[in-house]
């Protein structure tokens, strides 16, 4: 059986990181937490769960995620973010591919609880995520905040497990609002520094698409009252996000 590193990255994540760190429990040989210098109770929580303990400035999402590999001892590697954890099924899954590691990666899918609600519609189900592999095989890519993992050319001999990742993403309503100036402000800065702009035809036709998208297209209604505040804080980020691009374009022209 192959041994597994379980590699977390946190920031003030007192309210999530026990319940992640019991999840991994029996499929993890070690648990490695890169922090960014938390202000909370993280590293106590990590501290009583005796996991591996880095702490490094946060610069960027992709960064941080790749950094906190090289901390691993094992080649193989399952990531998670502090506010997921392992459903039973998934569990059993992981242990199994233990016995047998014989895929460069191995997908799952993700559930999201949405102030108390679990999401099956909106396309946010499955949200499937590649999140079990050998570290050598690739490497966190994306733009800043949404990274994901890809194997690299040649490595992508891949399987889908069954189990979900549990995702607690939001709290409250007012959680969701706080999360999307975070991401906008971050996603904005990245359109920038990579030269793309924002015409304003984007910023009247694209958040309505986003609702559309997420409310009719991929059946958010069927979600209820959280389907449609899904959807409209979904088409809100969108004007969000390109309106930022585009003030940060003037700065950046005009300056």
């Amino acid at each position: 059986m192959i041994k597994l590193s379980v590699v977390i990255i946190t920031y003030n994540e007192e309210k999530n990181l026990d319940r992640c760190l019991l999840s991994v429990k029996d499929v993890a040989d070690e648990i490695v937490v890169l922090d960014s210098f938390s202000k909370d109770k993280t590293q106590a929580i990590c501290e009583k769960h005796r996991v591996k303990f880095f702490q490094h400035a946060f610069d960027g999402h992709i960064q941080q995620k790749n950094r906190a590999i090289t901390y691993a001892s094992n080649p193989y590697v399952l990531s998670l973010d502090a506010d997921e954890a392992l459903d039973e099924q998934l569990v059993k899954s992981i242990l199994e591919v233990k016995k047998d590691f014989r895929k460069d990666g191995y997908y799952m899918n993700r559930l999201t609880n949405y102030c108390g609600h679990w999401v099956k519609y909106c396309g946010w189900y499955p949200d499937t995520k590649l999140r079990l592999w050998k570290s050598a095989k690739g490497q966190w890519t994306g733009v800043n905040p949404h990274d994901k993992y890809e194997l690299f050319e040649g490595d992508k001999n891949t399987e889908h497990l069954k189990g979900d990742i549990l995702h607690y993403s939001y709290y409250s309503v007012e959680d969701h609002y706080k999360q999307v100036e975070y991401f906008t402000t971050i996603a904005s800065k990245a359109f920038v520094e990579k030269g793309k702009k924002a015409p304003a035809l984007k910023l009247l036709v694209n958040p309505v698409a986003k609702f559309i998208d997420h409310y009719f297209l991929h059946l958010g209604f069927l979600d209820g009252a959280a389907g449609f505040r899904i959807s409209k804080i979904s088409a809100y980020a969108t004007y969000l996000k390109y309106k930022k691009i585009r003030q940060l374009y003037h700065q950046k022209t005009s300056g």
